[in-house]
């Protein structure tokens, strides 16, 4: 067995810190990559998107929302109309803001209800 020397040894460490050096390169440059990549608009709208769709819990908050602002802005339309009464319109705001309200504390009654009307009406037609 032959007796390394200390330049040999010094030049066998400088060549392996060197080769980890470009292999550490490499997964750096490949790792801003996915970074850029990942930070692009449409990137990021993609993967928000994706996160609210698979979120069962967010999409079924957006529902009930836009259901209780949707039931709370028809409830004031039938009561108010075509009237240009300000008692009227003003009576159709409260309205509806009560109803917007109501609907969106309580989605899991109206839905129950919803449903028992549904089953109903179903039940008569046959």
């Amino acid at each position: 067995m032959e007796k390394i020397t200390p330049s040999e040894r010094l030049k066998n460490e400088i060549l392996f810190l060197e080769s980890e050096q470009v292999y550490k390169g490499q997964l750096l440059k490949d790792q801003f990559l996915l970074t850029y990549e990942s930070l692009k608009p449409v990137n990021l709208l993609k993967s928000t998107l994706q996160e609210v769709v698979s979120s069962p819990y967010l999409l079924d908050n957006i529902i009930n929302t836009t259901l209780s602002m949707a039931t709370g802005y028809l409830s004031k339309k039938i009561i108010v109309g075509a009237s240009g009464n300000f008692i009227r319109k003003l009576l159709g705001s409260v309205l509806q803001f009560s109803v917007t309200n109501a609907v969106a504390q309580h989605p899991e009654t109206i839905k129950s209800i919803g449903q028992f009307i549904y089953q109903h009406i179903l039940r008569k037609k046959k």
